[in-house]
């Protein structure tokens, strides 16, 4: 019984987490929908003057300006919905011509799309983002309401003056209330905001294939460029290194043998030089095979190898890493290099007095951000190790986002598929 009682509550309280991360994902679904909403709301009305400006002629030079503004809302849209879900490509540049565009089916649906999303997908978005913001300011009143003037003390959406305790506990129940309608409904909103966009922003089948298919050739020829670059790593390991190890263990054998007859306390001492070279190779031959494919992932996972990564930075880094189960063992290689090499440009560039690590599965996507405090400016077209990440991570079909204003801070956040 104590067992079955046991098993209740495990599962009672992995049902609780995940509910409430279904909550807070719809959450931040519709805060990032009510963005992208936002940019929608703006291009109709941008399409609205242009198209009152064409009354007296000013809109017909304007026009290309609209499917510039209508793409860029669309792509930004499609860029969220592939973070949440099955990847949406990207169009590309809109059409240069109005007449084009107007003939062009995709620019047809982002128009629908555009006056559903700026209308309905922005109502969802305020009010699910109000609702979440009101539960916790309600559930929270009786916390700080006293600190209020008197005649500010009643909150929003709330029927009643507060003019005592009893009242502000009433705020607190209304807000949780307020948070159960959240709870039941957030998710629900979260799908309707996405669904026009699911619906309308897909390209059509033989556009798809196209875009897919160029896609493909881009990651073939960024993985034949990666390979490439980690045999010359390989390469100059072994030259640099290891064989310039052996040929000094070689020499000294040499050496030893030549004056074993004349001198043997010096063939002596050779031999224990020709030892520590010979230890010194072995030693290197270990560290390029560690760079092939760390032992450290196969013994005891992403986890605790990225640990280990984050111990050696020489900036104070933690790590928060949440990946249940295994990937394949290239995803979680890549991972471990990446990671490797962000913190070693951390330490090198950045400046920084503290850096992090989070590493997260969200179904079969591996998210992985790296942020440090320093000064920014990390530039992927300038080198400083960001060309590499970028080649092993596309080399999988994966992404690689880079924000680093300068004065920071710098945040690499990346994405790889992740089947096990």
């Amino acid at each position: 019984m104590a067992a079955k009682g046991a098993e209740v509550r495990r599962a009672g309280r992995e049902a609780f987490l995940t509910r409430t991360r279904t909550v807070l994902d719809a959450l931040e679904h519709l805060i990032g929908g009510l963005g992208t909403a936002m940019l929608a709301f703006a291009a109709l009305l941008w399409l609205l003057l242009v198209g009152l400006l064409c009354a007296v002629g000013v809109g017909l030079l304007l026009g290309p300006t609209v499917l510039r503004v209508i793409r860029a809302a669309a792509e930004r849209e499609r860029a969220r919905l592939s973070r949440w879900g099955p990847e949406i490509i990207g169009m590309g540049p809109a059409p240069r011509r109005v007449p084009d565009g107007l003939a062009d089916r995709t620019v047809r649906r982002e128009l629908v799309w555009l006056l559903a999303h700026g209308t309905l997908g922005l109502l969802l978005g305020a009010l699910g983002a109000t609702l979440a913001m009101q539960a916790v300011q309600d559930v929270t009143y009786p916390l700080w309401w006293r600190v209020l003037p008197p005649d500010e003390a009643s909150p929003n959406f709330v029927f009643w003056a507060v003019d005592g305790d009893g009242d502000a506990v009433a705020v607190a129940l209304f807000g949780l209330v307020l948070a159960a309608s959240f709870m039941l409904l957030g998710p629900a909103a979260a799908r309707l905001q996405a669904w026009p966009g699911r619906r309308l922003l897909t390209p059509p089948a033989d556009v798809d294939l196209s875009l897919r298919l160029a896609r493909l050739t881009a990651t073939r020829a960024a993985a034949l460029d990666a390979h490439a670059m980690e045999l010359r790593r390989i390469e100059r390991s072994l030259h640099d290194g290891t064989q310039n190890r052996l040929v000094a263990v070689t020499v000294l054998l040499g050496a030893t043998r030549r004056a074993l007859v004349r001198d043997p306390e010096a063939a002596e001492a050779l031999l224990g030089k020709a030892h520590d070279a010979a230890e010194e190779a072995l030693a290197e031959l270990r560290t390029v095979v560690r760079g092939i494919l760390p032992p450290v992932l196969a013994d005891r996972g992403l986890a605790d190898a990225l640990a280990g990564l984050a111990a050696n930075c020489a900036v104070p880094c933690r790590t928060d890493v949440d990946v249940p189960g295994r990937c394949a063992a290239s995803v979680e290689a890549t991972a471990y290099f990446v990671t490797a090499e962000a913190l070693t440009n951390v330490s090198r560039h950045s400046r920084a007095r503290h850096a992090s690590v989070t590493v997260r599965r969200e179904e079969d996507l591996l998210a992985l951000r790296i942020e440090d405090d320093g000064i920014g400016g990390a530039d992927p077209d300038e080198g400083s190790g960001l060309a590499g990440i970028r080649g092993r991570i596309e080399a999988h079909d994966g992404r690689l986002t880079v924000t680093s204003p300068p004065g920071g801070p710098t945040v690499l956040q990346m994405e790889l598929p992740c089947e096990s």
